[in-house]
């Protein structure tokens, strides 16, 4: 624990200017972030007297150890740069809503030639329109259906899309009338993609001018005689209204406003969101979090702004946000809002009428959601914290392991061996920590070997980490084995130049250490830490057959009762690195079986090696092509060719394909699916027992 005035900044060191400050920890993470008016008072706030501090604020002042600022020249950049950096930084004091759950949307893909409606949760997309969110996906499919008779938009998938413009035949939805059938040409991508904008329109709230132009033409079929036509449209209209009717109207016609509550108390806050377009509630949503330090209503808000609209623009911000306080100062945040939209944004406490009556209503929600997860919670809170305690008196820890990693290998037949190290902190997975590691000292199966070469080079990196301050460079203490492969597949090297804020990888060192396995794996991840004089992380296994937990230096196992929650806690995390190695070993598998002549061509991606198997049906034909057949490929140029001809002149051809059942040699000329076309990869003709012995 920091003593505050061991980092305080110098007298006068500290401008009198808007800005965005970081504190930082013994290890160099960002673990806070905030913004200020004015960074001197601002600042000078936390290093008064420890006694006058909040109890969570003198926790954060006291578990820091540097504190940095950057000068903006107004308020709105400050807001803007401190959501960046929450962002990016994911500190642990800051205010962090967390969804209960991933709201699904309704979303039309109008970056497509032929726009598709679907339900969509999780990250939105470049070129997609959203409505919503929804609290149940049924609710979006009830209305879809009854939409879809009025609005035949395309509601299948790609493959569905595909077979039937192969076959010819489009799909139920096509004969009934419920898709207008691009995949067969019955309508042309124009108006389709006219249809998917009326469909838009609708569901943006602009109800009134379609159904009138319904109305009008289907007195017009009337009056022309034309009965069946007016019959349609006359179901047309039903349908509309009773799509409608799934959402009541609560605000005048053509109201678009986000309304948002707080319900909160001392440890805790629930914010709920009511979603209303075109007067009527579109879509709802809600958020918990922690107050890891004091902070008002008004700030509150102002980080649910920032969560809800950091990332949209255009009309996704409303006109109108009404909340229960208003950020100090409001004119930052409200000319923050106005720059996402591109238009005026009016952010107000609403006085009185429906606007008000339907805050009430909010706030009510807010209340029953903070009131439900404080039930759930507290529950959760006893059985983390008893799972901690007992693992804690099991293994003779002197504390609680506030954060546990775990190994596993895993290898088919000694192939592709690969590791994982996942992170539980307080008890839960902390995704973002997860790493994942190619096994390289050696070649074959060896599980304990792998698991003492994946402890060295991750602790190797803690210890270089905690050495050096500036970035990475080859010399003494540096690590320079940077192949480590890291959950998205890059270079460690790549992502550790973090004298800029950015987390580094292996910085923060753990409590404890589990590693997927019994005596010989525990002693292992020992030796590997006593190599590299670390005697401050304890080291425990879990063996999968009698779930005994093996510690180093003793012959006989520790045996937690079956009840136990520490047992569990222990399972979930050894189970947790067994999926994610093998899920990795697997594509890595994958990758190896699909693998073919072209993947060697340096520079040629997969559109291009597509591209190449297209034009020519296989790459037994590419082969025999010459350099000036090549380059008729688009895409292709003359460097290009003469490299791709090189390449498949080098590599051996493949032996012929048998079908097993017949004996018969299938012909050469088909399509070479390891190549990179689209057929069955290699890996389905695996014989079961191969399978099976998979780890």
């Amino acid at each position: 624990m920091a003593d505050p005035s061991s980092y305080r900044p110098r007298p006068g060191e500290i401008p009198d200017s808007p800005g965005v400050y970081r504190f930082r920890d013994e290890h160099r993470r960002v673990i806070y972030v905030g913004k200020a008016k004015s960074l001197r008072q601002r600042l000078a706030n936390y290093f008064q007297d420890l006694a006058n501090l909040h109890p969570r604020t003198r926790t954060m002042v006291t578990t820091a150890a540097s504190v940095e600022w950057t000068v903006v020249s107004t308020e709105v950049e400050a807001l803007q740069l401190e959501y960046s950096w929450i962002k990016e930084y994911d500190p642990r004091f800051n205010v962090k809503y967390r969804d209960d759950k991933s709201y699904p949307y309704l979303a039309v893909t109008m970056n497509e030639e032929f726009p598709r409606v679907q339900v969509m949760r999780g990250h939105k997309k470049k070129g997609v329109r959203y409505f919503g969110p929804y609290g149940h996906a049924w609710a979006i499919r009830d209305t879809v259906d009854l939409l879809l008779r009025v609005f035949p938009v395309r509601t299948c998938s790609a493959g569905v899309f595909k077979n039937a413009s192969r076959t010819g035949r489009p799909c139920l939805l096509g004969y009934i009338g419920k898709c207008s059938a691009p995949c067969v040409g019955r309508i042309t991508p124009e108006d389709h993609r006219d249809l998917a904008e009326e469909f838009c329109d609708f569901m943006a709230g602009r109800t009134g001018t379609y159904l009138r132009r319904l109305e009008k033409q289907m007195m017009e079929a009337a009056e022309e005689m034309e009965y069946e036509r007016a019959a349609r449209l006359r179901d047309d209209i039903e349908a509309l209204k009773k799509a409608m009717e799934k959402s009541a109207v609560v605000l005048a016609d053509a109201t678009d406003a986000d309304l948002i509550a707080v319900a909160e108390d001392e440890l805790e806050a629930a914010v709920q969101i009511f979603h209303v377009r075109g007067g009527r509630v579109r879509g709802q949503r809600g958020w918990v979090t922690d107050k890891v330090e004091e902070v008002t209503t008004g700030a509150l808000v102002e980080h649910a702004l920032q969560q809800l609209y950091g990332e949209e623009t255009g009309d996704a911000v409303p006109k109108e946000v009404l909340v229960p306080a208003l950020p100090e100062p409001v004119e930052p945040a409200q000319e923050w809002l106005t720059g996402r939209r591109g238009s005026n944004v009016s952010l107000r406490i609403p006085q009185r009428g429906d606007k008000k009556a339907l805050m009430e209503t909010v706030q009510r929600n807010a209340q029953q959601a903070l009131a439900l997860h404080k039930t759930k919670r507290a529950s959760d809170l006893t059985t983390r914290s008893r799972a901690l305690e007992e693992i804690a008196d099991a293994l003779d820890l002197d504390s609680a392991p506030l954060r546990i990693e775990c190994y596993d290998i895993s290898h088919l037949q000694g192939d592709d061996v690969v590791a994982s190290m996942v992170v539980f902190e307080d008890g839960l997975q902390r995704k973002s920590e997860y790493r994942r590691f190619q096994i390289k000292g050696f070649a074959g199966q060896d599980d304990v070997r792998s698991m003492h070469e994946v402890i060295t080079r991750r602790f190797r990196r803690y210890l270089a980490e905690k050495e050096k301050t500036g970035e990475w460079t080859d010399g003494e203490g540096a690590l320079t084995d940077g192949e480590d492969v890291l959950g998205d597949g890059e270079p460690l090297t790549s992502s550790l130049k973090d004298d800029d804020g950015r987390p580094r990888k292996f910085a923060y060192p753990p409590q404890l250490v589990v590693v997927d396995g019994g005596q010989p794996q525990v002693a292992a991840a020992r030796r590997a830490l006593d190599e590299l004089g670390i005697d401050d992380i304890a080291v425990c296994g879990l063996a999968k057959r009698l779930e005994e937990v093996w510690v180093p230096g003793d012959d006989d196992p520790v045996v937690l009762p079956r009840t136990s929650e520490g047992l569990y806690l222990l399972q979930r995390v050894r189970d947790e690195a067994h999926r994610f190695a093998i899920t990795y070993q697997r594509t890595k598998r994958a990758k190896r079986f699909r693998a073919g002549p072209l993947d060697d061509v340096p520079g040629l991606g997969e559109t291009r090696k597509q591209a190449l198997i297209k034009h020519f049906g296989s790459v037994k034909k590419l082969r025999s092509a010459t350099i000036e057949q090549i380059q008729e490929v688009p895409g292709i140029g003359r460097k290009t060719a003469e490299t791709i001809a090189v390449a498949l002149a080098q590599a051996a051809p493949a032996a012929p394909a048998v079908n097993t059942a017949t004996g018969e040699i299938i012909d050469d000329e088909e399509p070479d699916t390891t190549a990179g076309s689209s057929g069955e990869p290699v890996s389905a003709g695996l014989p079961d027992e191969r399978r099976g012995q998979e780890r």
